[in-house]
């Protein structure tokens, strides 16, 4: 049998047989250790406070990260899109175009029923007609009162000789009267015959003062005759224009947008009956005024496409507008009040599209644009984009 344990706290027992246990050995200090930690924790908190503010440098772009790249994100695709509407009022009788179809400059998009207009032009032409008769008409009136008017010259010419012969017989008569050559009868008849050549003299020079008046006034009806005829012509013409009015066609090339009308619609003047986009693009990128400071005309300029996943293309600097945008506004900011707050303000920019560019052609206005100027270096201002041959294939 096993003896039975004995208590541990007995002291009287002695030890069982073996090596004595090592005395216990307590640390000179914990001071060296915990000095390095506060270090390490300096130097780590440091680091990442500088970190931090090394990031915020770099994302306000100070300091020194300064970059001569200006970018924004506020700018879009522009385009010199037209709308298309009719002249005049009347039904559409054809629509030979559809939706987002590419036209060329003269192509027929809309005709409207050109019967009445030409019923107007037929009008017009008949008008004309009247008017240049009246006017030949008038030619033969003063023809006809030039020679009225050497009849009664030749009548003038006539009464002042029988009026000479008769004055003369009279003289003589009154010389004869005084020896009882003439009796006072005949004195008498000679006297009447006098005073008739007179009268008759007067009626002729009477007579060719009407008939230069006659004249006159075919001469001034002439003038009224001839503004008639004229206005008969311009009356044409805007009958013509009204017909040729009926035909609405595309004032350049360009891809249409959707077709806001139909065969047999009823159209006003003035209704917009779809738009026209030409080829030509640019880009406008509203910079805040603080990074316009070094941007100059002719600048290169680099822009993603947001629609084009992101694809990077070129540009240049063209114009810079010469006002912010806030003053181009319906409603424009009124800062005399008592509470202002310092908003930057945004200043228009008008970037070109180079067109030598893989799917250049795939840009259209209104899309988003990331763009980033380079204001470091300078280049020439480009020209205004020129509308190319339209590709109907695109």
């Amino acid at each position: 049998m096993t003896e039975p344990e004995k208590p541990s706290g007995s002291s009287s027992a002695p030890q069982a047989s073996g090596p004595a246990p090592a005395p216990a050995v307590m640390p000179a200090t914990t001071q060296p250790r915990s000095a390095r930690i506060r270090l390490v924790s300096s130097i780590l908190f440091g680091g990442v406070a500088l970190a931090g503010v090394l990031i915020v440098l770099y994302a306000w772009q100070l300091p020194p990260f300064s970059s001569p790249i200006e970018s924004t994100e506020n700018a879009q695709i522009r385009g010199q899109t037209t709308m298309i509407g009719p002249q005049l009022s009347g039904y559409v009788y054809e629509v030979p175009v559809q939706d987002f179809q590419w036209v060329k400059q003269g192509d027929l998009l809309v005709r409207i029923d050109d019967r009445i207009y030409q019923q107007r032009l037929d009008q017009g032409l008949a008008q004309l007609g009247i008017q240049k008769a009246s006017l030949d008409n008038n030619l033969q009136q003063r023809r006809s009162a030039e020679a009225t008017i050497v009849q009664r010259q030749a009548a003038v010419v006539n009464a002042q000789a029988q009026s000479d012969k008769a004055a003369a017989d009279l003289r003589r008569n009154q010389a004869l009267v005084t020896d009882g050559s003439v009796s006072k009868s005949e004195l008498d008849v000679t006297r009447a015959a006098d005073a008739q050549a007179r009268a008759a003299l007067a009626e002729a020079k009477a007579s060719l003062e009407i008939s230069r008046q006659d004249l006159q006034t075919v001469i001034v009806n002439r003038g009224s005759l001839e503004a008639s005829v004229k206005n008969a012509e311009a009356a044409i013409e805007l009958a013509r224009i009204d017909l040729s009015n009926t035909r609405i066609t595309a004032p350049r090339d360009g891809q249409l947008g959707q077709i806001g009308t139909r065969l047999g619609a009823y159209v006003n003047a003035g209704a917009q009956l779809m738009a026209l986009v030409p080829r030509p693009r640019w880009i406008v990128a509203n910079m805040k005024e603080t990074q316009m400071a070094n941007v100059r005309l002719g600048q290169p300029v680099s822009f993603t496409v947001d629609a084009l996943e992101n694809r990077k293309m070129r540009g240049r600097v063209q114009r810079i507008s010469p006002a912010a945008g806030s003053e181009f506004s319906l409603l424009p900011a009124d800062n005399a009040t008592g509470n202002f707050v310092k908003i930057a303000q945004r200043i228009p920019v008008r970037i070109t599209v180079d067109n030598d560019q893989d799917e250049v052609d795939r840009l259209r206005p209104g899309m988003s644009v990331v763009i980033s100027i380079d204001t470091s270096q300078d280049g020439p201002v480009p020209p205004d984009p020129v509308d190319g041959t339209v590709d109907q294939g695109k």
